[in-house]
C-alpha cells in the first residue's frame, strides 16, 4: 500500500487534509458506481441483492485490507497486519452498521440470521483457534481460503432460491444494461475505492505520526478505519437508495472476507507471526459479532436504538484506545 514517502509528497499537515479529502470524494463516487452496477448485475442474472452483497460487493469492499495486510506482513509487520483485519471487523459492525441502521431500520432476512451470521460466527471462532499458538501457518491460510472460497460458490448457487428484492430498481433498466458495461463499472467502481482508501489511508497515517500514535494502535483504528471506508460509502449509498439487502449482505460478507480471505492468503504467500497480541481487542471483536445474532433475530431488524447502541459501543472502543494506550505511550 503506498505510503506518502512512497509517492513523494510535501511533508505537510495541508497535503494530508487533501489526501483526506480527495480520498472521502473517491469512495463516494466508486460506491456509487458500485452500488448501481451491482444492483443491475442482481437483476440481470436473477442473483438476489443479498447474495451480491455478501459475496461480489463484499469481496470488492475488502479488497483495500487484502492489500494492507499482505504488504504489512512482507515488511516483516504482522501485528499490523493483525490490528488491520481485527479493526475492521470491529469498524464494520460498530460504524457501518450502526450508521447504516441510525440512518434508516433495516430489515433482517432469516436466511442471514440462520446461515451467513452462523459461518461468521464459525468463523470469528476458527480465526482465534488457530492465533492460539500466535501465527498463521500457511497450511492454515490455504484451509481459510478454501472455506471462503467454498462459502462464495454455495452462495451463489443458492441465491436464486431467495425472494428478490422490490428495493433494487426497475428490472427493464437492468435488462437493457450490457454486461461488459455493467462489469466495467463494477471494475472502475472497485479501482476509485481502493484509490480512494490509498488516499485516505496516506493522510490518516501521516497525521497519526505526527502526534506520534503507535503502529499497532494506527493499524486498529486509522488504518481500519481507512480500510473500511469502501463498506461505509457503499452502505451510505445504499441507505438512500433503499437498498437494504446490499448493506447488510456487504457487512457479513466483509467481515467474512476479513477472517479468511485477507488473512488466508497473507498467510499463504507468507506466514504471519505475531508476537504481541492484545487479546482485549480479539474479545471486542467476538462480542460485536456475537451481539448481531439477538439484535437480527430481535423482530428481524436493526432498529435505529440498536444502530445508535452498536455506535456508542464503537466510539467507547475508541475512547479506551486513546487514554488506556495511546495515552500512556505519548506520556
Amino acid at each position: 500500500m503506498p505510503t506518502l514517502s512512497a509517492i513523494n509528497l510535501p511533508d505537510s499537515v495541508i497535503t494530508d487534509v487533501v489526501l483526506l479529502a480527495i480520498g472521502l470524494y473517491a469512495l463516494y463516487l466508486g460506491a456509487e458506481w458500485l452500488v448501481n452496477s451491482a444492483a443491475k448485475i442482481s437483476l440481470k442474472f436473477g442473483i438476489s441483492p443479498l447474495a451480491v452483497g455478501l459475496t461480489v460487493v463484499a469481496f470488492g469492499t475488502s479488497a483495500p485490507e487484502l492489500f494492507v495486510s499482505l504488504n504489512f506482513n512482507a515488511k516483516g509487520q504482522p501485528d499490523m497486519s493483525l490490528g488491520n483485519v481485527v479493526g475492521s471487523n470491529i469498524c464494520n459492525i460498530g460504524l457501518v452498521l450502526g450508521i447504516s441502521a441510525f440512518i434508516a431500520s433495516l430489515a433482517v432476512k432469516r436466511s442471514l440470521l440462520v446461515r451467513d451470521m452462523s459461518v461468521l460466527v464459525g468463523a470469528s471462532a476458527l480465526f482465534v483457534f488457530f492465533l492460539r499458538d500466535k501465527q498463521f501457518s500457511q497450511v492454515e491460510g490455504i484451509i481459510m481460503f478454501v472455506l471462503v472460497l467454498a462459502y462464495t460458490i454455495f452462495r451463489l448457487s443458492t441465491s436464486k432460491s431467495e425472494a428478490p428484492s422490490e428495493e433494487v430498481g426497475s428490472k427493464e433498466d437492468a435488462m437493457k444494461a450490457s454486461v461488459f458495461a455493467l462489469a466495467g463499472m463494477v471494475l472502475a467502481g472497485l479501482v476509485v475505492l481502493y484509490i480512494g482508501s490509498v488516499a485516505l489511508e496516506t493522510g490518516g497515517v501521516s497525521l497519526a505520526e505526527r502526534f506520534n500514535v503507535p503502529g499497532g494502535i494506527i493499524a486498529l483504528t486509522v488504518i481500519a478505519f481507512s480500510t473500511s471506508v469502501p463498506e461505509l460509502a457503499t452502505s451510505i449509498v445504499a441507505c438512500i437508495k433503499k437498498e437494504g439487502d446490499f448493506i447488510t449482505g456487504n457487512i457479513i460478507g466483509s467481515c467474512l472476507f476479513n477472517l479468511l480471505c485477507v488473512i488466508g492468503v497473507t498467510a499463504m504467500v507468507k506466514p504471519v507471526v505475531v508476537e504481541n497480541i492484545e487479546y482485549l481487542d480479539l474479545f471486542v471483536m467476538l462480542a460485536f459479532t456475537l451481539v448481531l445474532v439477538p439484535i437480527m433475530g430481535s423482530r428481524s431488524l436493526i432498529s435505529r436504538w440498536e444502530g445508535t447502541t452498536l455506535l456508542i459501543g464503537y466510539v467507547c472502543y475508541c475512547v479506551y484506545l486513546w487514554y488506556a494506550r495511546i495515552g500512556v505511550a505519548v506520556a
